[in-house]
């Protein structure tokens, strides 16, 4: 097959077409096929990983309007990590069109990194081409089922959405959380919180923060609904 027989085999499979298909040959030159690193895809590589992680935050900002940061940081983590991220360029067959020096195109699968990489430089080149929504639109396209599959995964944690969720569906009311005490010196603080949603209330629980103490708090309701099972919470349960 033709360079460009590639190249065109390549945007079909992306669902994107290049005004400047010049980036997308510079996507898939593999530093082992360059002249110099300079020339390679690496530099796009730094590029893509930004954009990606830009985008995929944003969604994950606008689809969990109840999440904490750090369970925020725990999804957004797993969706832009190198496994997730070599599965996606496999899908798409990238590295099937990745141009690559005579020491690596050995027929032989590919490492994972490589392909991950690939995908980062492909998403810099929709980028430069397209602007931030086209490669927003091409991000979210490829990588909606493992950003779902990893959004769904964690929401098991959020004990608070998911307190929320239940009460809002089965108690008509909304959780309401009262710090009841903190301890400790400023800087090693802990505090006590109870939840309650009508007129129950719920045993109270301590946590290193109040966002914490909350979720563990949520975690205890969820256990006196029988929502979940009370080994779940058997320790933790102070500071």
């Amino acid at each position: 097959m033709s360079g460009d027989a590639v190249l065109d085999a390549c945007q079909q499979r992306m669902g994107y077409r290049f005004r400047d298909v010049g980036l997308l040959k510079s996507a898939l030159r593999h530093a082992s096929s360059a002249d110099h690193r300079r020339d390679s895809n690496e530099r796009m590589e730094f590029l893509g990983d930004a954009v990606l992680g830009l985008v995929i935050c944003e969604a994950l900002y606008e689809r969990l309007p109840q999440a904490l940061e750090g369970e925020l940081t725990k999804i957004k983590s797993a969706v832009v990590s190198r496994r997730t991220c070599a599965r996606v360029a496999a899908a798409l067959r990238l590295t099937d069109s990745l141009v690559l020096g005579q020491g690596l195109d050995t027929g032989e699968e590919l490492p994972q990194s490589l392909a991950a990489g690939t995908l980062e430089a492909v998403i810099a080149a929709v980028y430069l081409d397209g602007g931030l929504e086209a490669a927003r639109k091409f991000i979210l396209t490829h990588m909606d089922a493992e950003l779902r599959a990893a959004t769904e995964s964690q929401h098991q944690f959020n004990f608070k959405s998911q307190l929320q969720q239940y009460a809002q569906r089965e108690l008509s009311g909304s959780p309401v959380y009262e710090l009841l005490d903190e301890k400790g010196p400023d800087h090693a603080k802990c505090f006590e919180v109870a939840v309650s949603v009508g007129v129950r209330r719920f045993p109270s629980a301590w946590g290193p923060s109040k966002k914490e103490a909350e979720q563990k708090a949520a975690q205890l309701a969820l256990v006196a609904l029988g929502q979940l099972p009370r080994a779940a919470v058997e320790e933790g349960l102070v500071c």
